[in-house]
């Protein structure tokens, strides 16, 4: 305690200000003051968090980051009792990293002076070799125990600490050198000790003794030689001047190998030394080259090097496992590796089985199985089917252990209250937690069953577990019952197989064709005619409810379907009459304005009057062999009137917008961006802008309507392929309030099946899928709830089209394990009075809309109109004037002046309308 007060008052002393020498002793004391005032302040919080942190420990001790904040608080209080109590706690659960190592040591070592404290130290070391393989713990272990030369077989215990570290990282390709000039420098001290005094003539004794430690030191260098390190050329050179005698032709030759073999792993160093944080890419580039070679030490190494970078990637743990398991299969060293794995990525369940398998495979006692098994159902799965595999993977263990040509055993009582705790497990503890037992097939209680009658010949208490399957909601499929039916066949009866069919065949409602089959079968082949007719009579009522309740199922779904196309046609004619509405107001006005214009109007006169006043201005008519003429419902011929001239004329000026052609041959540089604004103005000036960091833009062609108006998309065109490959990344950029889609241009009559979408569709652990958040959070306020428990790398608010957030999102962290702390943490949270939902993302998956069959014709949507070989014409215009027009059934579209039928009757040719008389247009005029 004497220490720590110390080490914390020259800690206070180090963080004074220094002060002018020259102030006067007023200020001195004011800053003094004011400094302890915010000294007792930030202590005071200090120690709130401290207690926060310890609490939320207590709760979840898995906190991997609640650890490191905690251990790096007590190292800023000097609280060294307290923080050498919080390394002891994560280190039992984790491994701890090398910078976590070494700080630890550091700390012991400064306050370790006696002879049983320093012992504790090396107890240290050995841990902390065992986490990862690190040069740098090694080298600081092996010059830890120089201190301790002096004492009885100190020297030995330093030498064996060096051989085992150069065993471990010696070959290390950047870093081993270090450890293996250490051991050399160790060595030539000792050789200048038995150096003999100037001027004496040293002793046989002490002749032998420098002989020796100059042939070790010789060994050294040559077994340096022979492994490939960075500068071997440097240490060649050492040797060369070190030494009296010239260097042996085997280690020259083992020197060129070495040099050789080095030049091959330096590409892989070079991009181990240029790549980013995580470098598994490089990593297993490199674990691939060494598998090729084939050395199992360098083998080992690169895992090593690998997961020491990577040690919460749980793949990269189960490839270094079933290495060791298929080619090393040396007992301490796999089931270290598979011990550090489970403590690194503890959620993950394959590791827990992999360390389960290993156990057992190299004969580890009992107990020490059965506790590993209690720590993994307490290592926090994030899925409830993780544990039905764990609880599985040790019933198939202990079911190994039980010897069955006994009645009865230890091993077989065991076995059976496992069954039953791992039932009663997943009802309770995991339904509680995850809302499903993760086992609806009830896979354990199955398993139990066919133990109970294959190997134990208790078939009456594998009945007892099948009625108890079927009450779980497993009674109406058939391959439930078929799966019972098979055991009862094997190891039961056939009374209790032609009850079970009985009761599959009432119960059944998924396949209950395939169960009643199965039961005429079996009364086929063994039962009795009273069997067959009971049998015959239940299938065949069975099947004949259950046809009726298909058709009705049928009737209802033709129903739905129906009713759903009629509220279709519905909404199809309602936009059809209202814009038939549109289109008439549209012509009153325009023939009202026509009627104020000319004084000669006469009532009854709207439709004629303009035609006949085009006629007769020779500047309106077009030349006749110029205009198209067509015969109109009265047989006679008439040339088009103004407004049709006016169309025309608005016509051709909209076919002046110049139409978008793309070259499919530039499709590799070329991009097509889509969901910009229509209201955007000038969008080739605007893009250009935008796309010019990606390279050298040629062409950016906006596509316009027949108005002149953008659309809303273009083709934009680069000089590179490069450049078209940088743009996009610019995908889902918000340009004016939009989101931007960037995707490479493709021709998708060319390519139907092509889709683009640059996130993943499948299981990633170490992104979240966040639901119900409010629409006005912000992607800065989720970053602040989300990195509270972990490395946030990226966060995506999910919008629509429009760019109007959906209150979805997702979060991607640096590994599962923080994804999985913040699914623990977060779901449920309460965010702006909205509850908040989160998972692990796992998207479903896309239904894909089914398609045609090849040579079958698509149904038509709706009956075509008899309007000739090239359909409706353009100019057929109806001659009569629409206050005469008389309709029994509503309109359903009137299409320049030409009615249609209903859509009842629209699939009839239209009827040839009746001819009328002057007076008869007389009559109707009058009855208007």
């Amino acid at each position: 305690m004497a220490a720590a007060g110390a080490e914390a008052a020259a800690e206070e002393e180090k963080q004074l200000p220094e002060g002018d020498p020259e102030s006067g002793g007023d200020s001195d004391d004011e800053g003094d003051s004011d400094s302890s005032g915010d000294g007792e302040d930030e202590e005071k919080e200090n120690e709130a968090e401290i207690q926060r942190l310890e609490e939320q420990l207590s709760i979840n001790a898995f906190d991997y980051n609640c650890h490191l904040d905690l251990i790096k608080l007590l190292q800023q209080e000097g609280e060294l009792v307290k923080l050498r109590r919080a390394r002891q706690k994560m280190s039992e659960l984790f491994p701890l990293t090398e910078e976590i190592w070494l700080d630890w040591l550091k700390d012991e070592i400064k306050m370790a002076s006696e002879i049983s404290e320093r012992e504790k130290v090396y107890e240290l070391f050995e841990r902390a070799v065992k986490d990862y393989i690190c040069p740098e713990i090694w080298l600081e272990y092996a010059q830890y125990s120089i201190g301790g030369i002096g004492q009885e077989g100190g020297i030995e215990k330093v030498r064996s600490i060096f051989e085992r570290a150069l065993t471990a990282v010696g070959l290390h390709v950047t870093k081993g050198t270090a450890l293996w000039e250490a051991y050399r420098e160790f060595e030539n001290a000792i050789l200048e000790t038995a150096q003999p005094a100037p001027g004496s003539i040293p002793s046989p004794e002490q002749q032998q003794v420098l002989c020796s430690q100059l042939e070790k030191i010789h060994t050294l260098f040559r077994r340096q030689l022979g492994i490939p390190l960075l500068d071997m050329e440097a240490s060649y050179a050492e040797y060369e001047e070190w030494s009296e005698e010239p260097i042996p032709e085997t280690t020259i030759k083992n020197y060129k190998k070495a040099l050789q073999q080095l030049e091959k792993c330096k590409p892989y160093e070079e991009a181990l030394l240029g790549a980013e944080t995580p470098k598994l890419a490089e990593y297993q580039a490199y674990i691939d080259f060494e598998m090729k070679a084939g050395d199992p030490a360098r083998i080992q190494l690169i895992y090593e090097r690998a997961l020491a970078e990577n040690c919460l990637v749980p793949d990269l743990w189960a490839r270094y496992n079933q290495y060791l398991d298929r080619q090393l299969k040396v007992k301490e060293l796999v089931l270290s590796a598979h011990d550090r794995a489970v403590r690194n990525c503890p959620w993950t369940v394959g590791l827990w089985i992999r360390y389960l398998l290993a156990m057992e495979r190299h004969r580890v006692e009992h107990s020490i199985i059965s506790e590993m098994f209690e720590k993994a159902l307490n290592a926090g799965f994030i899925q409830a089917t993780d544990y039905v595999e764990i609880w599985q993977a040790y019933l198939d263990y202990l079911r190994r252990r039980v010897d069955f040509t006994q009645d009865s055993s230890k091993e077989l009582e065991e076995l059976r209250s496992a069954f039953a705790r791992a039932v009663e497990y997943l009802k309770q503890e995991v339904e509680e937690r995850f809302s499903e037992s993760g086992d609806p097939s009830c896979t354990i209680m199955q398993n139990w069953a066919r133990v109970e009658a294959r190997l134990c010949n208790n078939m009456q208490k594998a009945r007892e577990l099948w009625d108890n399957i079927m009450t779980k909601g497993n009674a109406k499929y058939a391959n439930m019952w078929l799966e019972y039916y098979n055991l009862e066949r094997a190891h039961g009866d056939t009374q209790h197989c032609r009850k079970a069919l009985h009761r599959a065949v009432q119960c059944t409602s998924d396949y209950p064709e395939h169960v009643c089959e199965v039961l005429l079968t079996l009364e086929r082949i063994e039962g009795t005619l009273e069997d067959w007719d009971a049998a015959v009579q239940k299938t065949e009522n069975r099947l004949a409810r259950v046809n009726e309740q298909r058709a009705k199922a049928a009737e209802k779904e033709a129903a739905l379907a129906k009713q759903e196309e009629e509220r279709a046609e519905q909404r199809k004619q309602a936009r059809a009459e209202k814009k038939a509405s549109k289109k008439a107001k549209k012509t009153r006005i325009g023939d009202k304005r026509k009627a104020d214009e000319d004084d000669e109007g006469e009532w009854g006169q709207e439709e004629e009057l303009p035609s006949k006043r085009h006629r007769g201005e020779g500047d309106g008519v077009l030349p006749e062999e110029d205009m198209e003429v067509e015969t109109g419902l009265f047989g006679r011929s008439e040339k088009p009137d103004g407004p049709t001239i006016q169309k025309e004329k608005a016509s051709t000026s909209r076919k002046d917008v110049p139409k978008v052609f793309h070259d499919s041959s530039k499709d590799k540089v070329t991009v097509f961006v889509s969901n910009l604004s229509y209201t955007m103005a000038e969008p080739e000036a605007k893009l250009r802008e935008l796309f010019g960091s990606c390279g050298e833009v040629v062409e950016i062609r906006a596509v316009f309507n027949n108005k002149g108006t953008f659309r809303g998309y273009c083709y934009v065109q680069f000089r590179e392929e490069e450049a078209a490959q940088q743009a996009l990344a610019l995908d889902r950029t918000a340009v004016e309030g939009r989101p931007m889609f960037v995707s490479p241009c493709v021709d998708k009559n060319k390519n139907p099946d092509f889709k683009v979408f640059r996130y993943s569709t499948t299981l990633e652990k170490h992104k979240l899928f966040i639901s119900g958040l409010p629409f006005s959070c912000t992607k800065e306020e989720l970053e602040e709830v989300c990195k509270a428990h972990g490395n946030v790398k990226d966060i995506r608010l999910v919008t629509n089209r429009a760019g109007k957030p959906k209150g979805l999102a997702y979060v991607e962290y640096e590994n599962e394990a923080q994804a999985s702390q913040a699914v623990l943490k977060m779901d449920g949270l309460t965010v702006k009075d909205h509850v908040i939902k989160v998972m692990i993302s796992n998207p479903p998956l896309r239904k894909l809309p089914e398609r045609p069959e090849p040579g079958r014709a698509p149904l038509a949507l709706a009956p075509r109109h008899i309007y000739g070989a090239r359909g409706k014409g353009r100019t057929q215009l109806s001659m009569m004037p629409r206050a005469l027009q008389r309709q029994s059934n509503p309109v359903a579209k009137a299409e320049n002046g030409m009615v249609q039928n209903s859509p009842a009757a629209s699939s009839d040719p239209p009827a040839e309308p009746k001819k009328m008389s002057n007076a008869d247009f007389a009559k109707m005029l009058l009855k208007k």
